[in-house]
Parts: structure tokens; sequence; C-alpha cells
């Protein structure tokens, strides 16, 4: 047995949704489909880069406890609305965004004053309802980038208008992260790891960038720890394509995952390959002949059999 840690591969990524994706990643090396899937939930929950409201300010409003004239919500429920916009930032500075509402009606994301560094992306996100048709609402945001979780008391360390209400805030686009771990094999090997790990965000960033940019993280913390030492590791596998990298589902021929029952081969040649854990074509093409010599139950009428199927059906 190879004495060299295996190097994974990114499958295949299943799109569940804009917001939603489920990444393959396989094969492992025993026990890392539990250590990668845990440091890339961490990260990707903590450290992805996002925007946030940091501050508001209500005009003749100086503090939180308190309600705004024809408003039917108070200031704090405000603030809690206002943390639910979610916005993609292209800009390093902070942005302010203005938001003038006149006369009776439900106030919406969608209603703030953007410049062309700044989107909304849910912009039917309520902020506060007018029931009143002489009130109107006037309104300033500063919109912030950062990553993580930033509390009140680091927020309002720039306050420049005294009755800007500052607010804690959760930068990060991730919104959960799911994973767990399953066997897989290459060649004879049964003990490896694949790892399934679902990505959902806000929308402002996709889950693949999400999770590349958590991959990337982790890259340079250990580079930095790893100093000039580098270990020699087995070749990262090649798609059915012969080429590294992303495999989408979309990508994948239908007929690689047509099961070997539906192959019409002998009972004992389908038989043995079910028992050594053989289900598709996919897992099929992926042994060597020498390999399929090697597996129980499995003889040369058998092999003969399954080499004369694949050259019907041009595999």
């Amino acid at each position: 047995m190879s004495k060299l840690i295996q190097s994974p591969a990114l499958s295949s990524v299943t799109d569940h949704s804009p917001t939603s994706a489920t990444f393959t990643v396989e094969p492992l090396h025993p026990g890392y489909g539990m250590t990668l899937g845990n440091s890339l939930r961490r990260v990707l929950l903590s450290s992805i880069a996002g925007a946030a409201v940091t501050g508001f300010r209500i005009n003749g409003i100086s503090h939180e406890f308190t309600t705004v004239k024809g408003v039917k919500e108070d200031v704090v429920q405000i603030m809690l609305n206002l943390k639910g916009i979610r916005f993609r930032v292209f800009s390093d500075e902070p942005q302010t965004l203005t938001l003038t509402k006149k006369g009776k009606g439900v106030v919406k994301a969608k209603d703030l004053e953007l410049n062309a560094d700044v989107e909304v992306v849910n912009p039917n996100q309520v902020i506060c309802t007018i029931d009143d048709d002489k009130a109107n609402v006037n309104m300033e945001l500063t919109v912030e980038t950062g990553r993580g979780y930033q509390a009140l008391d680091e927020t309002g360390s720039g306050r420049t208008i005294s009755d800007m209400i500052m607010l804690d805030a959760l930068y990060t686009p991730v919104m959960r992260v799911r994973y767990k771990v399953e066997n897989t094999r290459v060649g004879t090997r049964t003990d490896l790891d694949r790892l399934l790990l679902t990505v959902d965000t806000d929308g402002s960033i996709t889950p693949r960038d999400a999770f590349e940019e958590a991959a990337a993280i982790l890259v340079n913390q250990y580079t930095a720890l790893a100093g000039q030492t580098r270990v020699e590791t087995m070749p990262t596998p090649k798609s059915e394509a012969g080429e590294e990298g992303i495999i989408s589902d979309g990508d994948e021929p239908a007929e690689l995952m047509t099961s070997i029952e539906d192959l019409n081969l002998s009972a004992r040649t389908t038989n043995a390959l079910i028992n050594n854990d053989i289900h598709t074509i996919k897992d099929l093409l992926s042994l060597s002949e020498a390999e399929l010599r090697d597996l129980k139950g499995f003889g040369n009428k058998a092999l003969d059999e399954v080499k004369e199927k694949m050259a019907e059906l041009e595999l």
C-alpha cells in the first residue's frame, strides 16, 4: 500500500438553487473528510467577506428606545429590520445611503437611494410601515464591509454624528453550512472518504465563490505555518474526460450512472460486481483490468463478459 496521502478533487457541484449548492470532494485520505469538513464549515461561517448596516439615523430620533411619529414599528424593531437587509458592495469604503418616504405604506429596502457601489440583494425586505398619510420618514444608513461578526462597541468607535444609532454587524453572507462524510473507493481501496458539503448563502455571493474563498483562506493559513516543508502526495484523480478539476452534474454522461443490473450480464457476473461494491458503469470504469481480476469471485470468464459489454456500449 502506498504511504502517500491521497490528494482530493472537487468531483461535482450540485446546484439546488442560486443560493444553495452541495460540493462533493473525493477521494480523501481516511479521516480527512471530517477534518476538511469541519475546517471549511468554520471558515465559511466566520470569515467570508460581506456587507451590513453598521449605523443609521432618523430625523428627530436620538436613541433607539423611542418611537417614530406616524410609524407602526418602534426603533428597536426598525433596527432588527435593517439587519435583515443584505448588500453587495463593490468598495472598501463605508457607504452612506438615504431613504425618504412620505405617506401611508410599507417602506422596503428597494426604497433606498443607492449609489454605483452598492446593490441590495433582497429589495423586498421590510424596513418599517408608515400608518399616517401625513407622516414621512427620512433615514440615513451607513453600510460597511467586513468579515464575521463585529460587536456594537467596535462599530461605534468611528461615529462622527451624535444622533447616529450604531448596530452590531453580522457581515458573513453564508447563512448555513452542513456536511457529511461517506465511504468511497479508488481501485481496490475502500477506506477512503467522500465529503459532501452543502452551503447556503444570502444571495450576495454564490455558494461556489464562498466555497473557493474559504478554501483559499485555509491554504494561506497552513502555508504560513508549513515554512519550506513540503509533503509529497498522490496525484489528484482525473475526471472521466481526463482533466483534473470540477465535474458538474450537468456535464457527467448519463450512461455512466447506469446500474450494473441493467447491463444484462449473467447473474454470476452481476452478483460478483455488486458484492465488490460496484453498482454503476462509472464504478466499473474506475478499475483497471488487473484490479478487476483481483476482485473476489470475479474470474476470467466474467472479465471477458464485461469487456464484451463495454465494447458493445462503445465504452
